[in-house]
């Protein structure tokens, strides 16, 4: 013992002997103070009632201070009550499961709808839970098998030299002295496995590294850039992570500190240097001087500490952030179905209306593709693309919508591009005597489309252009129509639904004075008034 502690050892024990002598004094003048001027039957039962009042005393100091005592759990009806994850924490993570529920019930897709279901009901159980998740993450041939098999004490797993040996995630519970919740260490695939077994076996790999409550990070060298990125990213998404330094016993003392080194100086700023851990987890056997083998015990037990240590004083918080984590990633995958969604419904709609818009001019083609025309139309486009993303508007407030669109389109020069893009496919595909209507009605389609694609936009956004306005919207869908495989695969649609009904609804008298005028065209000669009249006799005839 140091000789400070003795010290002030001695002197308590003084100090508490003195007040012990002190006290017993006088409590004995007391009782003769008593004795003498009253009956001795009085002098007794006051001196029994401050034997009594320090013994309560004395209680109580005891029982307080065995309350405050730190790792103290208490015992109801004989069953160990676990440390409770912090209340608010919890809270949140909670409502953020009843409006993932919420969510879930808008989507339309039944499989994902009861995988998000499921998950949730996971993640409501784990609120609950007794344990605490720790992933075993890293390169297929850095030992994480062998670390597991190490921190069990026993072999649960297949230890061997070629990667990829560990295909799914197995779990074992470990119960470490000290600690009230269980351990439950996974074993996760090795990751930047080539082929396309090794691309799945990663996926479940991440899959459970980001579910995981801490993880171990083995490495068996210093940190290569591809085990470095998938580190980093996991430390940012807030996973508590020790890297692991596996297989030390195959480095001199110099070559382990100058890798630890490295090591420290890369994971500086999201992992603390008191999480980089050596480790030998499965040493390599020695051959000794008498030609025996020895086979070294495994050196886990700074893996062992440290791994307590995080536990005893982050354990709650580790289970709280990430049940919260889970539950905030499943609401943001309900939001994207649920945008998918509605993105696959609003561009039903925008399908719909630009080929009733095309099949109307088509039919009644104008000089000029009036936008105020097709403003109208797309009026009741846009009201139901607003109801799709929840937003109710009257068919005044979508008149004025389209018109804002229409105006755009003119004001950016589009409705001119659209009309040269859609005149030089339909010449290449489209009888010549059906060019004139086909062009007013197909434009008029691509106009609406690019139009309804910027109204999703709008809607997607709660209703706003962004910083660029609605000027910026159009241009930029404008841009993603214009590509040549576009405008091929929709030129293609709209001579199968605007340019063939016109061809079959086309009057069989036009369709001839089409042709000999186009005869005309080609023999580019002067007719004489009696070529006219044989012809105009023969259309009567005819």
């Amino acid at each position: 013992m140091p000789p400070s502690r003795l010290v002030t050892l001695v002197a308590a024990i003084a100090i508490i002997l003195g007040m012990a002598i002190w006290l017993i004094s006088s409590i004995a003048w007391l009782y003769a103070q008593v004795s003498w001027n009253a009956p001795p039957l009085l002098a007794n039962l006051l001196l029994l009632v401050l034997i009594a009042f320090l013994g309560i005393l004395i209680w109580a100091v005891l029982y307080y201070s065995n309350l405050l005592q730190p790792g103290k759990t208490s015992k109801i009806k004989g069953k160990k009550q676990l440390p409770k994850i912090p209340q608010q924490k919890s809270e949140v993570a909670a409502e953020t499961l009843k409006a993932v529920r919420q969510q879930v019930e808008r989507i339309q897709d039944e499989v994902a709808r009861e995988a998000l279901l499921q998950r949730a009901r996971e993640i409501e159980r784990s609120l609950a839970r007794g344990s605490v998740q720790v992933v075993v993450f890293g390169t297929g041939s850095a030992g994480k098998t062998s670390v597991v098999n190490a921190l069990m004490g026993r072999v649960v797993g297949l230890v061997s030299a070629p990667m990829g040996t560990t295909e799914v995630g197995e779990t074992y519970c470990l119960q470490l002295q000290g600690l009230e919740r269980e351990i439950l260490i996974t074993d996760s695939p090795g990751i930047l496995e080539a082929g396309i077994a090794g691309t799945e076996r990663e996926k479940l790999a991440r899959q459970l590294a980001t579910e995981a409550d801490l993880l171990l990070f083995v490495v068996d060298n210093d940190l290569r850039q591809s085990e470095y990125n998938p580190l980093r990213t996991l430390a940012e998404i807030g996973k508590r992570s020790i890297l692991v330094f596996n297989k030390i016993d195959l480095y001199t003392q110099e070559d382990k500190e100058k890798i630890l080194a490295r090591l420290r100086g890369r994971v500086r700023g999201f992992i603390s240097a008191m999480d980089v851990v050596a480790i030998a987890a499965n040493p390599q056997p020695v051959r000794l001087e008498n030609g025996e083998i020895f086979q070294p015990q495994p050196d886990i037990m700074p893996l062992i500490r440290r791994i307590a240590a995080v536990l005893r004083a982050e354990g709650e918080d580790l289970i709280a952030d990430n049940i919260l984590l889970q539950s905030q990633r499943l609401g943001e995958e309900a939001r994207r179905l649920i945008e998918r969604q509605r993105r696959r419904q609003a561009e039903k709609v925008v399908e719909r209306y630009q080929w009733i818009g095309a099949g109307a001019i088509a039919a009644v083609p104008l000089p000029v593709i009036d936008l105020l025309a097709t403003a109208a139309v797309n009026a009741q486009m846009v009201v139901e693309i607003g109801k799709i993303y929840g937003c109710e508007l009257n068919l005044e407030r979508g008149k004025e919508l389209a018109l804002l669109g229409a105006k755009a389109l003119a004001s950016l020069g589009i409705v001119e591009g659209a009309v040269k893009l859609v005149s030089t496919a339909l010449q290449l595909n489209v009888a010549t005597y059906l060019i004139g209507k086909a062009i007013q009605g197909v434009s008029a389609a691509y106009l609406t489309r690019i139009a309804g694609k910027s109204f999703i936009e709008y809607f997607r956004h709660d209703q706003d252009w962004g910083d660029g306005g609605i000027t910026e919207v159009v241009q930029r869908q404008f841009q993603l129509t214009r590509k040549d495989e576009f405008v091929k695969a929709f030129v293609k649609d709209a001579i199968a639904r605007v340019v063939e009904p016109l061809q079959i609804n086309q009057p069989q008298s036009e369709i001839i004075e089409k042709e000999e005028e186009t005869t005309y065209q080609e023999e580019e000669y002067e007719p004489s008034p009696l070529d006219w009249g044989q012809k105009k006799q023969r259309r009567e005839d005819w």
